[in-house]
């Protein structure tokens, strides 16, 4: 058995990215390789198939390496309720909540448990690819440390250090994290990549040389700026605030803002622009408003309250479309309850009172995969009746003028395809299946007002009957709990067709978000095998290539 490690000179630096680019192209040279992050603190997390928490780097991760995704890929997660307390995930369920420092004090509890479960991963796979996290170098947290150098040290693993160079001082960061690590542990680092870099490479090479005898190390690799239509990694997405597309969507930034890949499937859409706004001059005139998942509902709500972008929303929504998802769902109703103190020791919030729903926080969390079919007659309604307008429109130059009145920006205009119009009329959307994963507290109540917006079938495997989310009379404001809904290709299709109609641009058949992910894992592991020395890089590992 094999394994390797890839630590950063900090954050950010393209760790994650770099380990899924492996996974890829291990598993494409024929081994059976897994993904593992001793300890990962992240908001952005993600349920398994047997209802356990993880987070959502190693997600990716494991479908690049051909897998379904498993806590023990991810054992300890940290999601942070403020700045020195954090919820303590383990072996994907809840611990307990802490302050850092009952946490660091203890990590020595769950050393021994860290070592078994490697041991058992050691006897199936051929390959184990780690993560460390953050950096090496933090030495305040060495004596303690279960997740780098410490981690590394437990199981006797080689390791990678990545520096990233779009940041800037990428070889003093290099430099000086090796600079503070101590003999042994330098002994382990085999190699350095330079990640991230746009530019001339002839230039770079002097510093490369240079650095290796500062060092004495060798640099294995120079990986190059890229996009791809992958998952941000752990705390390094970058929140646009500008719209760039023919539909502009604006996802209000909580600033407890959790589970963000929920919108990469839309992001995936070629009209489609998606940005972040934390102010009421950010708002502009978006075509629909998301209010994501949330790790404090309840400050939150407030902040967007003291702020004025609450009362921003509740005035977009007389005509516009408003989605709140999880968090944002509960933000949404009459009001928010927490009588055990789950999140603060505000025991009845006001919501916005744009779904007549009433959330009430339980002690234990839902934390459950679903399978769900649309419940309202709204979601066929809409797209429907916006189909015959279209359709009843002439010729193609009548079509552009239809379009013109809505000022379409004419990068969109082409040539109507009937064939595929006719489709999309003829979809119906009520009793098409929906699927994701739910991770809540709450427990929502329905009012007279407000009816389910989809019907849950299934749930962590076993046949249910429920009711999920709300969509007011109007069919404009729509809540659910179900995170990873616009994966969902006849949900997502029937959203961005809805603002397509409404703006006059010609509607489109949507791709299925799991066929484009695996198009995209092979691209990255290609322009990172032609990037790194993998021979070197088997060698790390004991392995020929």
């Amino acid at each position: 058995m094999a394994k390797l490690m890839i630590q950063g000179t900090a954050s950010s630096v393209g760790k994650s990215i770099l380990v899924t680019a492996l996974c890829r192209i291990f598993k494409q040279d024929g081994y059976k390789v897994v993904p593992y992050k001793s300890q990962n603190m992240s908001l952005n997390s993600y349920i398994t198939l047997d209802g356990k928490e993880m987070g959502r780097a190693q997600v990716l991760q494991a479908y690049a390496c051909g897998m379904e995704p498993e806590a023990y890929m991810n054992p300890i997660l940290l999601k942070p309720t403020s700045d020195k307390k954090s919820q303590v995930i383990v072996n994907g369920k809840v611990y307990g909540n802490y302050t850092a420092m009952e946490y660091h004090n203890m990590k020595p509890v769950f050393r021994d448990m860290l070592k078994q479960q490697f041991e058992e991963l050691e006897k199936e796979f051929d390959i184990i690819v780690m993560e460390g996290a953050g950096s090496p170098a933090e030495i305040n947290l060495r004596d303690r440390d279960i997740v780098n150098m410490g981690m590394a040290e437990l199981v006797d693993a080689p390791v990678i250090l990545a520096g990233d160079i779009d940041k800037g001082g990428v070889f003093a960061s290099l430099a000086g994290t090796m600079l503070l690590l101590r003999d042994d542990e330098k002994k382990r680092v085999k190699g350095t990549i330079i990640n991230k870099f746009r530019g001339d490479i002839d230039i770079l090479k002097p510093g490369l040389n240079m650095l290796q005898d500062i060092v004495k190390i060798p640099c294995i690799g120079v990986v190059p700026y890229f996009n791809l239509q992958l998952e941000d990694e752990d705390g390094a997405v970058e929140f646009e605030n500008k719209p760039h597309g023919a539909i502009d969507i604006a996802v209000i930034k909580l600033p407890h803002i959790s589970n963000f890949t929920d919108l990469d499937a839309l992001k995936a859409e070629e009209d489609v622009s998606i940005r972040f706004i934390t102010n009421i001059e950010e708002f502009g005139n978006p075509d629909m408003i998301i209010i994501p998942g949330s790790k404090n509902t309840i400050e939150d709500l407030l902040k967007l309250r003291k702020s004025g972008l609450e009362s921003k929303i509740r005035e977009y929504s007389k005509a516009g479309i408003v989605i709140g998802i999880c968090g944002g769902y509960q933000m949404l109703g009459n009001s928010v309850k927490d009588p055990y103190e789950v999140e603060t020791n505000m025991l009845n919030t006001e919501g916005m009172k744009l779904l007549d729903i009433d959330t009430t926080f339980e002690k234990e969390k839902v934390t459950t995969r679903v399978r769900a079919v649309v419940a309202s007659d709204d979601l066929s309604k809409d797209i429907d009746t916006c189909m015959v307008n279209y359709n009843n429109v002439g010729e193609k130059e009548d079509r552009k003028l239809y379009s013109l009145q809505y000022k379409v920006d004419k990068r969109v205009y082409k040539e109507i395809n009937q064939e595929d119009n006719m489709k999309i009329k003829e979809n119906n959307y009520k009793n098409k299946e929906v699927y994701g994963y739910e991770i809540h507290m709450g427990i929502c109540k329905y009012g007279d007002n407000s009816k389910p917006l989809f019907n849950i079938t299934d749930k962590n495997g076993l046949k249910v009957n429920y009711s999920d989310g709300a969509i007011n009379e109007k069919g404009n404001i729509m809540g659910t709990y179900i995170h990873g809904i616009f994966d969902s290709i006849y949900f997502r299709e029937y959203i961005v067709n809805l603002l397509r109609s409404k703006k006059g641009i010609i509607l489109k058949k949507s791709k299925e978000y799991e066929k484009l992910r695996e198009k995209e894992l092979d691209k990255l592991a290609a322009i990172v095998r032609n990037a790194l020395d993998m021979e070197s890089i088997y060698k790390f590992m004991g392995l020929k290539k």
